[in-house]
């Protein structure tokens, strides 16, 4: 087994504790970024999943939530309605928040990413000092519970992310950096957005894609390795700046998720040595 990469428990689509693990166990790895939200509804037993994990040797490497509302059938409708941005679903993501942080501390996670939202790229936006606000209080809120908060990119440029983050001012903020979303929402160069916020990268996810040929609609997401990051530059910046990040495989689209995931698996082994150093 692969035991220093993690993979998304949602890339899997499992319906239960079981499934997730015997998905894991074919992908050949060993950790998971869970996704709390099934616990946290009572959808799945907390107990049930923390001990096949455990019977099972496999470890929880970080974990995420998701907000209500979020609508990605276009660039959009996911700017509408995407993280904590919506006035109508701000008390209930909160809320959520609160009981993933108390579930993420009980079960010993110590980073959870999310995705805030739109952030708008201008500071003068009326709407920038509301969602910068609305990012302080989640934090806070995992920050109590001694746990860090990853924000996901995609809707920003890393300039722009860089600004949120100023403007956020919390040590215990940081990103977490998937190169496929830079490419899917037309939103920079994958390497050159790494080296520029390297200092608050907190975690990877290694997924690829293919850019729009139509401005306003979404890039492709594909298989690691057959779309436009430059792996190779990438892993480069990985060894220079972030040795020892935590590497989590994602794939949200296809059918053939556990050959997806083998193939990341793969593609990260082929460049093992690019990322030692």
């Amino acid at each position: 087994m692969t035991h220093d990469l993690a993979v998304c428990s949602w890339s899997l689509q499992p319906d239960s504790p079981q499934q997730l693990v015997e998905r894991v166990s074919a992908c050949d790895l060993t950790a998971i970024q869970l996704h709390l939200d099934p616990l946290r509804s009572g959808d799945w037993s907390e107990h049930d999943l923390v001990a096949r994990l455990s019977d099972a040797g496999m470890r929880i490497a970080s974990g995420m939530m998701t907000t209500q509302g979020e609508d990605y059938s276009t660039l959009e409708t996911i700017r509408e309605t995407g993280g904590l941005r919506p006035d109508a679903t701000w008390p209930t993501n909160l809320h959520a928040a609160e009981q993933n942080a108390e579930l993420a501390k009980r079960i010993g996670i110590s980073l959870v990413t999310l995705h805030a939202g739109f952030i708008p790229h201008v500071q003068e936006d009326p709407e920038y000092p509301r969602i910068i606000e609305r990012i302080r209080t989640v934090a806070d809120v995992f920050s109590a519970h001694g746990i860090r908060l990853g924000l996901e990119t995609g809707q920003e440029t890393a300039a722009s992310l860089l600004d949120a983050l100023a403007a956020i001012d919390r040590d215990s903020v940081g990103v977490n950096f998937d190169p496929a979303n830079m490419i899917l929402y037309a939103m920079g160069d994958p390497v050159e957005a790494l080296n520029r916020l390297a200092p608050h990268v907190v975690q990877i996810h290694v997924k690829d894609a293919i850019a729009t040929d139509t401005p306003g609609r979404w890039g492709t997401e594909v298989p690691a390795g057959t779309g436009q990051v430059d792996w190779p530059a990438f892993f480069a910046v990985v060894r220079d700046h972030l040795p020892g990040i935590p590497l989590v495989i994602e794939r949200e689209a296809g059918d053939r998720r556990i050959e997806d995931i083998r193939t990341a698996a793969s593609l990260v082994q082929q460049h093992a040595e690019v990322i030692r150093g």
